[in-house]
């Protein structure tokens, strides 16, 4: 089964070499065909603490690293 890989926002760089990336998606509601926009955040592994606040990033799933890590930042994601 292929790893999922995801593009986000990083929120928080607080922890060492862990970033808190958040992902949104939309989705149209099924009764009132509204867009409707979720997000969600993941905490990931940033091994040389390179990605800031506000830097869109994308992380792919990988083995548990620690407690809450469950992700791994791949690249700063393309602006286009």
């Amino acid at each position: 089964m292929p790893k999922r890989v995801m593009q986000g926002v990083v929120v928080s760089d607080k922890g060492d070499k862990t970033v808190v990336v958040r992902v949104e998606r939309r989705f149209t509601h099924a009764l009132y065909k509204k867009v409707i926009r979720r997000s969600k955040r993941f905490h990931a592994h940033d091994p040389q603490n390179k990605f800031k606040i506000g830097d869109q990033v994308r992380i792919e799933e990988c083995a548990p690293i620690s407690k809450l890590k469950r992700w791994i930042v791949l690249a700063e994601a393309a602006n286009s």
